[in-house]
């Protein structure tokens, strides 16, 4: 079977060149050229006119001849084709991005202007560019990626329009206390006050450390109750914890916060 695969390609490439050498009495005369020995290049110098000036122009006569391939070459390149390169997957460039804790790498505007460019007009009791703020503030009085806090808050409210049984006047940004459809959850005095609550419930997962700030999360001490001297690490160790049954949950966070990198 291999070997009718191969003579069928090249009865197929021979038919190719044919229809495209169809008309031409030349092909002939370049494979006995291949053979013989290299002719010395030869130039023709004209001259031409512009602007009333005389330009003399040296042109190569073999230069095309050189390039073109040999009808050898064109069947080889016809029977073994060059492998067409396949893209390289794009892979996270540190398993550091993934961590609950960490430095920021997206700036604030990069954060304001991912979040305006899905919700012109979110409902806020603050400005988006303030709200950012307090998370850059807050998470690194804690120690907590405040570029993917905000990730994560982007996602639970759904850009901050809401639609669900928090309401924006809870200052709620991560669902704290929502443990369903009928149950409103925590609220908040204050946009700051509410990210502060947000850090806190991350930083209870993440650490046996107390807050820098004193507790105003309400589910604080719950959480640090269950899990004692254990902590989780990464976004993806909040699948089925901070959302239940939270299948993809850190990865569809992560997933915001690259979008955020590359607004």
């Amino acid at each position: 079977m291999f070997l009718k695969g191969n003579c069928a390609r090249f009865l197929c490439a021979m038919g190719v060149l044919a229809v495209l050498s169809c008309g031409s009495a030349t092909e002939a005369k370049s494979i006995a050229d291949s053979n013989a020995e290299p002719v010395k290049k030869t130039t023709v110098s004209t001259e031409r006119t512009y602007n009333n000036g005389k330009t003399k122009v040296v042109t190569d006569k073999n230069s095309s001849s050189e390039k073109k391939k040999s009808f050898a070459e064109r069947i080889e390149e016809i029977l073994h084709p060059t492998p067409v390169e396949q893209p390289e997957a794009v892979l996270p460039t540190s398993s550091d991005e993934m961590n609950i804790m960490g430095s920021p790498v997206a700036t604030q505007e990069q954060c304001v202007r991912y979040l305006l460019k899905n919700n012109p007009n979110p409902l806020l009791n603050t400005t988006p560019e303030e709200l950012v703020n307090y998370y850059y503030e807050e998470a690194s009085l804690e120690g907590i990626r405040p570029d993917i806090a905000f990730a994560q808050a982007l996602k639970e409210t759904g850009f901050f329009s809401y639609g669900g049984t928090v309401i924006p006047a809870q200052n709620n940004y991560c669902g704290l206390g929502t443990t369903s459809a009928t149950v409103k959850g925590a609220f908040f005095e204050s946009p700051r006050v509410g990210v502060r609550a947000h850090i806190q419930h991350l930083l209870a997962y993440v650490s046996t450390k107390n807050p820098a700030t004193p507790v105003v999360d309400p589910r604080y001490s719950l959480v640090r109750g269950v899990y004692g001297s254990n902590t989780l690490n990464q976004w993806q160790d909040l699948n089925g914890r901070w959302a239940v049954p939270g299948v993809g949950y850190g990865q569809s966070i992560l997933d915001y916060y690259h979008a955020i990198l590359n607004s």
